[in-house]
C-alpha cells in the first residue's frame, strides 16, 4: 500500500482512502463548538488520564470515554468496560450531538443505521503520536470507525492489513471526519507526532473523538 494509491483523490470535500473509507472535509465544523463543550463536560466527570499498556508503558496521548462502554488499558490488557476504573461509576452518557454526528458521517459512507455504543476521546499535546495499530477489541468488526478531528491539525496514517504496509499520510484539520468500515475496517492506522500549532478553539491541544460499535 502506498501514499500514491490512497492520497488525495478527486471528489471535492471527500478524500477517498479505500472502497469503504474516506476523510469528510469540514463535516463536523458547524458542530465543533458544541462538541468541544460536551468534551469539557465529560472530562469533569471522567477526567483525562494516561493509560498504561499491558507491557507497562504509559501512553503519551491522554484519554477519556463516554457512552455505554469505555476503552481501558492496564497490565491486565486492552478491553472495554462499562465502569470508569477511576470513579467506579458508569462512563458519562454519549451526548446527542455526538450520536447524531457519528450517525450522519457513517451514513455518508453507506453505513446506514449506525449506532455507536462507545466514544473514545483522545487529547494530543504537541509531539504526541499514535502508533500504527488495528482496532481489534470490538465484537463488531464491520461497523465503521468514525473519527472526528478538533483543534490542532495532525497527519493521519492509513495503512494496509499488515503493520509493515506503507501508510498514506493525510493531513486532517479542525472539523474533518474520517470513516472506515466494512472491507477497510481492519486497516492499520495512526497519527504522526502533532506539531505545535495552537488552534483558536483548543489552544495547544488536538481533540479526537473516535466512535465505535463494540457489540
Amino acid at each position: 500500500m502506498t501514499a500514491d494509491l490512497f492520497g488525495n483523490l478527486p471528489g471535492g470535500d471527500r478524500v477517498a482512502l479505500g472502497p469503504a473509507a474516506a476523510i469528510l472535509r469540514d463535516f463536523a465544523r458547524e458542530q465543533a463548538g458544541a462538541l468541544l463543550a460536551e468534551v469539557a463536560s465529560i472530562s469533569e466527570s471522567a477526567p483525562f488520564r494516561h493509560l498504561v499498556t499491558p507491557g507497562g508503558h504509559t501512553m503519551s496521548v491522554a484519554m477519556t470515554n463516554c457512552g455505554r462502554f469505555g476503552w481501558v488499558s492496564d497490565r491486565r490488557g486492552y478491553r472495554y468496560d462499562p465502569i470508569d476504573p477511576l470513579s467506579a461509576r458508569p462512563w458519562p452518557a454519549m451526548p446527542a450531538v455526538f450520536t447524531e454526528l457519528a450517525l450522519n458521517a457513517a451514513d455518508a459512507l453507506g453505513f446506514a443505521g449506525y449506532r455507536p455504543d462507545a466514544c473514545l476521546i483522545n487529547r494530543y499535546a504537541p509531539g504526541t503520536r499514535l502508533t500504527l495499530h488495528q482496532d481489534r477489541d470490538e465484537q463488531d468488526a464491520v461497523a465503521p470507525i468514525v473519527s472526528v478531528s478538533l483543534g490542532m491539525s495532525a497527519t493521519f496514517l492509513f495503512g494496509g492489513f499488515q503493520r509493515s504496509d506503507r501508510p498514506a499520510r493525510i493531513p486532517v484539520h479542525h472539523g474533518d471526519v474520517a470513516v472506515w468500515g466494512g472491507p477497510d475496517r481492519m486497516r492499520f492506522h495512526g497519527v504522526m507526532p502533532v506539531a505545535n500549532l495552537p488552534h483558536p478553539d483548543t489552544g495547544a491541544w488536538r481533540i479526537n473523538l473516535t466512535f465505535r460499535k463494540v457489540l
